[in-house]
Protein backbone atom coordinates (compact mmCIF):
# COMPACT_ATOMS: atom_id res chain seq x y z
CA UNK A 1 0.00 0.00 0.00
CA UNK A 2 1.33 3.41 -0.99
CA UNK A 3 0.40 6.59 0.87
CA UNK A 4 -0.01 9.75 -1.19
CA UNK A 5 -0.12 13.26 0.29
CA UNK A 6 -1.79 16.01 -1.76
CA UNK A 7 -0.77 19.54 -0.79
CA UNK A 8 -3.26 21.21 -3.12
CA UNK A 9 -6.50 20.13 -4.67
CA UNK A 10 -5.53 17.68 -7.40
CA UNK A 11 -8.06 16.93 -10.14
CA UNK A 12 -9.86 13.62 -9.65
CA UNK A 13 -9.07 12.53 -13.21
CA UNK A 14 -5.47 12.24 -11.97
CA UNK A 15 -5.92 10.72 -8.53
CA UNK A 16 -8.42 8.22 -9.94
CA UNK A 17 -5.49 6.68 -11.83
CA UNK A 18 -4.09 5.47 -8.50
CA UNK A 19 -6.04 2.28 -7.67
CA UNK A 20 -7.74 2.41 -4.29
CA UNK A 21 -6.65 -1.16 -3.60
CA UNK A 22 -3.01 -0.03 -3.59
CA UNK A 23 -3.11 3.66 -2.71
CA UNK A 24 -4.43 5.86 0.05
CA UNK A 25 -4.72 9.53 -0.92
CA UNK A 26 -5.09 12.24 1.70
CA UNK A 27 -4.30 15.90 2.32
CA UNK A 28 -3.19 15.03 5.87
CA UNK A 29 -1.02 11.93 5.39
CA UNK A 30 1.80 12.05 7.96
CA UNK A 31 4.18 9.53 6.34
CA UNK A 32 3.70 9.73 2.58
CA UNK A 33 5.52 7.65 0.02
CA UNK A 34 4.83 10.41 -2.50
CA UNK A 35 3.57 13.98 -2.57
CA UNK A 36 1.54 15.54 -5.36
CA UNK A 37 1.63 19.33 -5.24
CA UNK A 38 0.68 22.32 -7.32
CA UNK A 39 1.70 25.69 -5.88
CA UNK A 40 2.10 24.99 -2.14
CA UNK A 41 5.61 25.74 -0.87
CA UNK A 42 7.55 22.74 0.45
CA UNK A 43 10.70 24.63 1.48
CA UNK A 44 9.81 24.66 5.17
CA UNK A 45 8.32 21.16 5.15
CA UNK A 46 10.05 18.35 7.01
CA UNK A 47 10.62 15.63 4.42
CA UNK A 48 9.91 12.21 5.97
CA UNK A 49 12.57 9.50 5.62
CA UNK A 50 10.26 7.21 3.64
CA UNK A 51 9.33 9.86 1.04
CA UNK A 52 10.24 8.54 -2.40
CA UNK A 53 8.81 11.04 -4.85
CA UNK A 54 7.31 14.50 -5.29
CA UNK A 55 5.28 15.29 -8.38
CA UNK A 56 4.63 18.92 -9.23
CA UNK A 57 1.40 19.22 -11.23
CA UNK A 58 2.88 22.00 -13.35
CA UNK A 59 6.16 22.93 -14.97
CA UNK A 60 7.88 25.21 -12.44
CA UNK A 61 9.45 23.63 -9.35
CA UNK A 62 10.61 26.71 -7.44
CA UNK A 63 8.26 25.70 -4.60
CA UNK A 64 10.22 22.46 -4.03
CA UNK A 65 13.66 22.19 -2.35
CA UNK A 66 15.35 20.30 -5.20
CA UNK A 67 18.85 20.08 -3.70
CA UNK A 68 17.48 18.81 -0.40
CA UNK A 69 15.43 16.19 -2.25
CA UNK A 70 18.48 14.98 -4.17
CA UNK A 71 20.45 14.64 -0.94
CA UNK A 72 17.66 12.48 0.50
CA UNK A 73 17.14 10.38 -2.64
CA UNK A 74 13.71 11.81 -3.46
CA UNK A 75 12.77 11.90 -7.13
CA UNK A 76 11.13 15.18 -8.14
CA UNK A 77 8.85 15.20 -11.17
CA UNK A 78 7.17 17.99 -13.08
CA UNK A 79 4.69 17.96 -15.94
CA UNK A 80 6.27 19.76 -18.90
CA UNK A 81 3.86 20.59 -21.68
CA UNK A 82 0.72 19.72 -19.74
CA UNK A 83 -0.27 23.36 -19.38
CA UNK A 84 1.43 24.60 -22.55
CA UNK A 85 -1.72 25.27 -24.54
CA UNK A 86 -3.31 27.21 -21.68
CA UNK A 87 -0.27 29.48 -21.39
CA UNK A 88 -0.04 29.84 -25.18
CA UNK A 89 -3.62 31.10 -25.36
CA UNK A 90 -2.96 33.72 -22.67
CA UNK A 91 0.22 34.86 -24.45
CA UNK A 92 -1.73 35.32 -27.67
CA UNK A 93 -4.27 37.35 -25.70
CA UNK A 94 -1.31 39.38 -24.41
CA UNK A 95 -0.28 40.22 -27.95
CA UNK A 96 -3.68 41.78 -28.62
CA UNK A 97 -3.85 43.49 -25.23
CA UNK A 98 -0.45 45.18 -25.60
CA UNK A 99 -1.22 46.31 -29.13
CA UNK A 100 -4.81 47.52 -29.07
CA UNK A 101 -4.94 49.22 -25.63
CA UNK A 102 -8.00 47.17 -24.74
CA UNK A 103 -7.46 47.28 -20.97
CA UNK A 104 -7.21 51.09 -20.60
CA UNK A 105 -10.05 51.48 -23.10
CA UNK A 106 -12.42 49.29 -21.10
CA UNK A 107 -11.36 51.03 -17.89
CA UNK A 108 -12.07 54.42 -19.49
CA UNK A 109 -15.48 53.52 -20.85
CA UNK A 110 -16.66 52.59 -17.36
CA UNK A 111 -16.21 56.26 -16.43
CA UNK A 112 -19.06 57.11 -18.81
CA UNK A 113 -21.57 55.31 -16.63
CA UNK A 114 -24.54 57.63 -15.95
CA UNK A 115 -24.04 59.79 -19.05
CA UNK A 116 -27.23 58.39 -20.60
CA UNK A 117 -27.75 59.30 -24.24
CA UNK A 118 -24.37 61.06 -24.33
CA UNK A 119 -22.43 57.80 -24.11
CA UNK A 120 -22.41 57.17 -27.87
CA UNK A 121 -21.09 60.64 -28.71
CA UNK A 122 -18.52 60.53 -25.91
CA UNK A 123 -17.26 57.17 -27.14
CA UNK A 124 -16.75 58.48 -30.66
CA UNK A 125 -14.99 61.56 -29.31
CA UNK A 126 -12.72 59.71 -26.89
CA UNK A 127 -11.81 56.48 -28.63
CA UNK A 128 -8.90 57.94 -30.61
CA UNK A 129 -6.72 57.91 -27.49
CA UNK A 130 -6.79 54.10 -27.58
CA UNK A 131 -5.65 53.54 -31.15
CA UNK A 132 -3.20 50.62 -31.38
CA UNK A 133 -1.58 48.50 -34.11
CA UNK A 134 -2.70 45.21 -35.58
CA UNK A 135 -0.33 42.27 -35.09
CA UNK A 136 -0.55 41.01 -38.68
CA UNK A 137 2.73 41.67 -40.46
CA UNK A 138 4.56 42.63 -37.26
CA UNK A 139 7.74 40.89 -36.14
CA UNK A 140 7.49 38.69 -33.04
CA UNK A 141 10.59 37.49 -31.24
CA UNK A 142 10.19 34.32 -29.16
CA UNK A 143 12.95 33.74 -26.61
CA UNK A 144 12.83 30.05 -25.67
CA UNK A 145 11.32 27.49 -28.01
CA UNK A 146 10.26 24.78 -25.58
CA UNK A 147 6.74 23.41 -25.25
CA UNK A 148 5.11 26.82 -24.76
CA UNK A 149 7.40 28.94 -26.92
CA UNK A 150 6.96 26.63 -29.90
CA UNK A 151 3.17 26.75 -29.63
CA UNK A 152 3.25 30.55 -29.39
CA UNK A 153 5.55 30.81 -32.40
CA UNK A 154 3.34 28.57 -34.53
CA UNK A 155 0.16 30.38 -33.48
CA UNK A 156 1.70 33.75 -34.28
CA UNK A 157 2.68 32.53 -37.75
CA UNK A 158 -0.94 31.47 -38.30
CA UNK A 159 -2.02 34.99 -37.27
CA UNK A 160 0.17 36.51 -39.96
CA UNK A 161 3.15 37.61 -37.89
CA UNK A 162 6.77 37.33 -38.97
CA UNK A 163 8.24 35.16 -36.24
CA UNK A 164 11.83 34.86 -35.04
CA UNK A 165 12.86 32.35 -32.39
CA UNK A 166 15.99 31.92 -30.28
CA UNK A 167 16.92 29.01 -28.04
CA UNK A 168 20.50 27.91 -27.26
CA UNK A 169 19.26 24.42 -26.38
CA UNK A 170 16.98 23.87 -29.39
CA UNK A 171 16.98 20.15 -30.20
CA UNK A 172 16.27 18.61 -33.59
CA UNK A 173 13.00 17.21 -32.21
CA UNK A 174 11.95 20.65 -30.97
CA UNK A 175 12.88 22.20 -34.30
CA UNK A 176 10.56 19.76 -36.06
CA UNK A 177 7.64 21.02 -33.95
CA UNK A 178 8.09 24.52 -35.34
CA UNK A 179 6.40 25.92 -38.41
CA UNK A 180 8.92 26.13 -41.26
CA UNK A 181 8.10 29.85 -41.40
CA UNK A 182 9.68 30.46 -37.97
CA UNK A 183 13.11 32.00 -38.51
CA UNK A 184 15.75 30.72 -36.08
CA UNK A 185 17.81 33.62 -34.75
CA UNK A 186 21.47 33.19 -33.89
CA UNK A 187 21.01 34.72 -30.45
CA UNK A 188 18.82 36.97 -28.34
CA UNK A 189 20.52 40.09 -29.67
CA UNK A 190 19.10 39.34 -33.10
CA UNK A 191 15.65 39.04 -31.51
CA UNK A 192 16.09 42.40 -29.77
CA UNK A 193 17.17 44.11 -32.99
CA UNK A 194 14.29 43.08 -35.27
CA UNK A 195 11.21 42.50 -33.08
CA UNK A 196 8.15 44.70 -32.63
CA UNK A 197 6.88 42.29 -29.96
CA UNK A 198 9.03 40.04 -27.74
CA UNK A 199 7.71 37.13 -25.66
CA UNK A 200 9.93 35.33 -23.13
CA UNK A 201 9.69 31.58 -22.50
CA UNK A 202 12.99 30.82 -20.78
CA UNK A 203 13.52 28.96 -17.48
CA UNK A 204 14.52 30.90 -14.38
CA UNK A 205 18.20 30.18 -13.76
CA UNK A 206 21.10 32.25 -12.42
CA UNK A 207 22.06 32.86 -16.06
CA UNK A 208 18.63 34.11 -17.14
CA UNK A 209 17.76 36.17 -14.05
CA UNK A 210 17.19 39.78 -15.11
CA UNK A 211 17.87 38.97 -18.77
CA UNK A 212 15.51 41.77 -19.76
CA UNK A 213 17.25 44.81 -18.29
CA UNK A 214 18.32 48.33 -19.20
CA UNK A 215 21.15 47.07 -21.43
CA UNK A 216 19.05 44.56 -23.38
CA UNK A 217 16.11 46.96 -23.68
CA UNK A 218 18.56 49.46 -25.17
CA UNK A 219 19.21 47.00 -27.99
CA UNK A 220 15.50 46.80 -28.87
CA UNK A 221 13.44 48.77 -31.36
CA UNK A 222 11.81 51.93 -30.10
CA UNK A 223 8.21 51.22 -29.08
CA UNK A 224 8.81 47.51 -28.46
CA UNK A 225 6.12 45.55 -26.63
CA UNK A 226 7.30 42.83 -24.21
CA UNK A 227 5.39 39.86 -22.82
CA UNK A 228 6.57 37.83 -19.83
CA UNK A 229 4.46 34.77 -19.10
CA UNK A 230 7.43 32.67 -17.96
CA UNK A 231 8.93 33.89 -14.65
CA UNK A 232 9.07 37.20 -12.79
CA UNK A 233 12.83 36.94 -12.20
CA UNK A 234 13.60 37.09 -15.91
CA UNK A 235 12.80 40.79 -16.00
CA UNK A 236 14.24 43.81 -14.18
CA UNK A 237 11.00 45.61 -13.38
CA UNK A 238 12.72 48.96 -12.75
CA UNK A 239 14.18 48.83 -16.24
CA UNK A 240 10.70 48.10 -17.59
CA UNK A 241 9.18 51.06 -15.75
CA UNK A 242 11.95 53.39 -16.91
CA UNK A 243 11.59 52.24 -20.54
CA UNK A 244 7.83 52.76 -20.46
CA UNK A 245 8.29 56.25 -18.99
CA UNK A 246 10.81 57.24 -21.66
CA UNK A 247 8.74 55.84 -24.52
CA UNK A 248 11.41 53.28 -25.46
CA UNK A 249 8.84 50.58 -24.67
CA UNK A 250 5.15 50.88 -25.59
CA UNK A 251 3.68 48.20 -23.34
CA UNK A 252 4.53 45.35 -20.98
CA UNK A 253 2.25 42.39 -20.23
CA UNK A 254 3.11 39.95 -17.47
CA UNK A 255 1.49 37.07 -15.64
CA UNK A 256 3.72 37.84 -12.63
CA UNK A 257 2.56 41.00 -10.94
CA UNK A 258 4.85 42.73 -8.46
CA UNK A 259 3.97 45.71 -6.31
CA UNK A 260 6.15 48.14 -8.25
CA UNK A 261 4.45 47.27 -11.55
CA UNK A 262 0.87 47.68 -10.35
CA UNK A 263 -0.94 50.79 -11.65
CA UNK A 264 1.99 51.72 -13.93
CA UNK A 265 0.71 53.13 -17.20
CA UNK A 266 0.98 50.65 -20.10
CA UNK A 267 1.65 47.70 -17.79
CA UNK A 268 -0.89 44.89 -18.10
CA UNK A 269 -0.49 42.79 -14.96
CA UNK A 270 -2.36 39.48 -14.91
CA UNK A 271 -2.72 37.46 -11.66
CA UNK A 272 -0.81 34.33 -12.73
CA UNK A 273 -3.60 32.85 -14.85
CA UNK A 274 -1.36 31.06 -17.35
CA UNK A 275 -2.29 27.54 -16.29
CA UNK A 276 -5.59 28.40 -14.63
CA UNK A 277 -7.88 26.43 -16.88
CA UNK A 278 -9.76 23.23 -16.00
CA UNK A 279 -8.16 21.52 -19.00
CA UNK A 280 -4.65 22.42 -17.87
CA UNK A 281 -5.27 21.33 -14.28
CA UNK A 282 -6.63 18.01 -15.54
CA UNK A 283 -3.65 17.46 -17.86
CA UNK A 284 -1.17 18.24 -15.09
CA UNK A 285 -2.95 15.98 -12.58
CA UNK A 286 -3.03 13.05 -15.00
CA UNK A 287 0.64 13.41 -15.91
CA UNK A 288 1.78 13.85 -12.30
CA UNK A 289 -0.16 10.85 -11.01
CA UNK A 290 1.06 8.64 -13.85
CA UNK A 291 4.65 9.67 -13.10
CA UNK A 292 4.22 8.80 -9.42
CA UNK A 293 2.56 5.47 -10.12
CA UNK A 294 5.16 4.36 -12.66
CA UNK A 295 7.98 5.30 -10.31
CA UNK A 296 6.54 3.64 -7.21
CA UNK A 297 5.42 0.46 -8.95
CA UNK A 298 8.08 0.02 -11.68
CA UNK A 299 10.96 2.32 -10.78
CA UNK A 300 10.44 4.18 -14.04
CA UNK A 301 11.54 7.81 -14.23
CA UNK A 302 10.14 10.21 -16.80
CA UNK A 303 10.18 14.00 -16.50
CA UNK A 304 12.26 14.25 -13.35
CA UNK A 305 14.06 17.52 -12.69
CA UNK A 306 16.79 16.01 -10.50
CA UNK A 307 17.23 12.46 -11.86
CA UNK A 308 17.62 11.07 -15.38
CA UNK A 309 14.87 9.39 -17.41
CA UNK A 310 15.27 5.62 -17.10
CA UNK A 311 13.25 2.41 -17.14
CA UNK A 312 13.96 -1.33 -17.21
CA UNK A 313 11.58 -4.24 -17.62
CA UNK A 314 11.52 -6.75 -14.79
CA UNK A 315 12.33 -10.29 -15.95
CA UNK A 316 13.82 -11.61 -12.69
CA UNK A 317 12.46 -11.67 -9.15
CA UNK A 318 12.82 -7.95 -8.42
CA UNK A 319 14.03 -4.58 -9.62
CA UNK A 320 16.57 -2.87 -7.39
CA UNK A 321 16.66 0.90 -7.90
CA UNK A 322 19.57 2.95 -6.63
CA UNK A 323 19.93 6.72 -6.43
CA UNK A 324 23.56 7.75 -6.05
CA UNK A 325 26.11 10.38 -6.82
CA UNK A 326 27.24 10.10 -10.42
CA UNK A 327 30.59 8.35 -10.82
CA UNK A 328 32.39 6.19 -13.36
CA UNK A 329 31.47 2.51 -13.22
CA UNK A 330 28.72 2.97 -10.64
CA UNK A 331 26.44 0.38 -12.28
CA UNK A 332 29.17 -2.28 -12.23
CA UNK A 333 29.98 -1.53 -8.59
CA UNK A 334 26.32 -1.89 -7.66
CA UNK A 335 25.95 -5.11 -9.64
CA UNK A 336 28.96 -6.56 -7.83
CA UNK A 337 27.47 -5.63 -4.45
CA UNK A 338 23.94 -6.78 -5.23
CA UNK A 339 24.28 -10.21 -3.61
CA UNK A 340 21.94 -11.65 -6.24
CA UNK A 341 22.18 -12.64 -9.90
CA UNK A 342 21.93 -9.52 -12.04
CA UNK A 343 19.98 -10.42 -15.19
CA UNK A 344 20.11 -6.93 -16.65
CA UNK A 345 21.01 -3.42 -15.61
CA UNK A 346 20.56 0.17 -16.77
CA UNK A 347 22.03 3.41 -15.52
CA UNK A 348 21.98 7.08 -16.44
CA UNK A 349 23.12 10.36 -14.93
CA UNK A 350 21.77 13.88 -14.70
CA UNK A 351 24.26 16.50 -13.59
CA UNK A 352 25.82 15.04 -10.41
CA UNK A 353 23.12 12.45 -9.69
CA UNK A 354 22.85 8.90 -11.08
CA UNK A 355 20.01 6.42 -11.19
CA UNK A 356 20.60 2.71 -11.64
CA UNK A 357 18.13 -0.17 -12.04
CA UNK A 358 19.21 -3.79 -11.49
CA UNK A 359 16.97 -6.64 -12.65
CA UNK A 360 17.87 -9.47 -10.25
CA UNK A 361 17.12 -13.09 -9.44
CA UNK A 362 17.28 -13.98 -5.78
CA UNK A 363 17.41 -11.67 -2.77
CA UNK A 364 19.37 -8.44 -3.12
CA UNK A 365 21.69 -7.45 -0.27
CA UNK A 366 20.39 -3.97 0.47
CA UNK A 367 22.95 -3.31 3.21
CA UNK A 368 25.88 -3.99 0.85
CA UNK A 369 24.32 -1.80 -1.82
CA UNK A 370 23.85 1.04 0.66
CA UNK A 371 27.51 0.71 1.63
CA UNK A 372 28.72 1.46 -1.91
CA UNK A 373 30.34 4.88 -1.98
CA UNK A 374 28.01 7.62 -3.16
CA UNK A 375 24.78 5.67 -2.71
CA UNK A 376 21.89 7.78 -1.39
CA UNK A 377 18.87 5.46 -1.51
CA UNK A 378 18.17 1.82 -2.39
CA UNK A 379 14.73 0.40 -3.10
CA UNK A 380 13.59 -3.13 -3.99
CA UNK A 381 10.47 -3.51 -6.16
CA UNK A 382 9.03 -7.03 -6.34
Amino acid sequence: MYNILTLNKIAACGTDLLPKANYTISDSEANPDAVVVRSASMHEMELPANLLAIARAGAGVNNIPIDKCSEKGICVFNTPGANANAVKELVIAGLFLTGRKIVPATDWIKTLKGKGDEVGKLVEKGKSQFVGPEIMGKKLGVIGLGAIGALVANAAVALGMEVYGADPFLSDAAKKRLSPEVKIAANNDEIYKVSDFITIHAPATPETKGMINADTIGKMKDGVRILNFARADLVDSKAIIDALASGKMSAYATDFATDDLLCVENVIAIPHLGASTPESEDNCAVMACNEVRNYLEKGEILNSVNLPNLSLEKTGDALVTVISKASDGIADKLAAAAGATVVNKATAAKKDMAYTILDVKGEADVAKLEAVEGVVKVRVIK
